[in-house]
């Protein structure tokens, strides 16, 4: 999940579908239909550091070229 908020927020389209891992998810959900949504809140919540991360990068880079410039 956490990969797919990444790629949305950086308009990559995934292209990652396996039978395998969705299945064990629905194995998860028999057991705990509130399994998705602890998921999500965790996966959600890593995508914002690693695209804060990327950003604080961007802005080191370009902090970097101007000081250079």
């Amino acid at each position: 999940m956490g990969s797919a908020f990444v790629c949305a927020a950086l308009g990559i389209v995934p292209t990652v579908r396996h039978t395998d891992y969705l299945g064990s998810w629905l194995d998860v959900l028999r057991e705990d239909n509130r399994a998705i949504f602890r998921a999500a809140s965790h996966a959600s919540r890593a995508a914002d550091v690693l695209l804060a991360h990327g950003e604080s990068e961007e802005r080191s880079a370009s902090a970097a070229g101007e000081i250079a410039a």
